[in-house]
């Protein structure tokens, strides 16, 4: 079983792939191609990509029973322990916007209470 899930991809590829698998979903495709087609496959996903994301998934003969593959995605796929894990990035600290100044402006104060 092979699995394909494009995100912000050219309409093109997704039409380029359902010759070979059947898009269940807008951007998820499924199928059994062989592992020579499925490379392939890959190689066209992540040629044709432009500014998107594609991620891979598909049965294998390990301790978890799949593997997977991601292209321009934040999270990573790692090795631990023979096991692949997601590595997902910590989050950036968001910075916090300056408070703006308390009370009138120094404009606001001129057209209120007239010119000084």
């Amino acid at each position: 079983m092979t699995v394909i899930v494009l995100t912000n991809c050219p309409v093109g590829l997704r039409g380029f792939l359902t010759r070979w698998l059947l898009e269940i979903s807008p951007g998820v495709f499924i199928g059994d191609p062989s592992a020579r087609i499925r490379d392939i496959l890959w190689d066209e996903v992540r040629q044709y990509a432009d500014q998107g994301r594609a991620l891979l998934a598909h049965t294998t003969n390990t301790e978890q029973g799949y593997t997977f593959r991601t292209h321009d995605h934040k999270w990573e796929p790692i090795d631990h322990e023979g096991l692949t894990l997601i590595h997902r990035p910590a989050p950036r600290s968001v910075e916090t916007p300056a408070k703006p100044a308390q009370g009138w402006s120094k404009a606001s104060k001129r057209r209120h209470f007239g010119k000084k």
